[in-house]
């Protein structure tokens, strides 16, 4: 998982922002199903998204109970708000203290992804750790993508990209 290109970090308002730029193979309508539905978050994300899906809508959040195991997870599940709904083009949204926008763009031979996360001054990551498990999240969401399955999210280790991204994050 580590030959896909890695984000940029920033400081930004006391936390961090990650960017992340993916081309993948597919009509942008595909990635867009596979970002919002549960049957296909499951295969990528750690947790599903419960509620409605529109703008203005409150979320839960709510991890798999193997990822709740893996991680040591004290709260299995977190609060949620959809801020932009405009299929197929942009979905953004707040997980806890950390907004996640997800713009695709059509491009010639599939879609543009840019992932951009906001990360709080109070999240529970640290910005390299949050970077190496959006980087896994989005492999797997290429091999859904590619291939109709993803193996499990537990099995994939981002402790093997922390290193790499502890030397991205801008000094204080």
């Amino acid at each position: 998982m580590t030959d896909e290109a890695f984000a940029t970090i920033e400081r930004h308002d006391g936390g961090h922002l990650v960017r992340f730029e993916r081309e993948l193979a597919h009509p942008r309508e595909k990635v867009w199903r596979a970002i919002t539905e549960s049957e296909q978050l499951v295969e990528w994300m750690p947790c599903d998204m419960i509620g409605e899906r529109r703008a203005g809508a409150d979320i839960a959040l709510r991890f798999r109970p193997d990822v709740v195991e893996r991680y040591e997870i004290e709260e299995p599940t977190l609060a949620g708000r959809i801020e932009v709904w405009d299929p197929p083009a942009v979905f953004q949204w707040w997980w806890d203290t950390d907004r996640l926008r997800f713009e695709l763009e059509e491009i010639d031979g599939g879609t543009r992804l840019r992932l951009t996360t906001w990360l709080g001054p109070d999240g529970d990551a640290p910005a390299w750790s949050a970077a190496a498990g959006y980087h896994v999240c989005l492999a797997l969401l290429r091999e859904l993508l590619d291939t109709g399955s993803a193996p499990p999210l537990i099995e994939a280790n981002p402790h093997e990209l922390e290193g790499q991204y502890k030397e991205l994050v801008p000094g204080d």
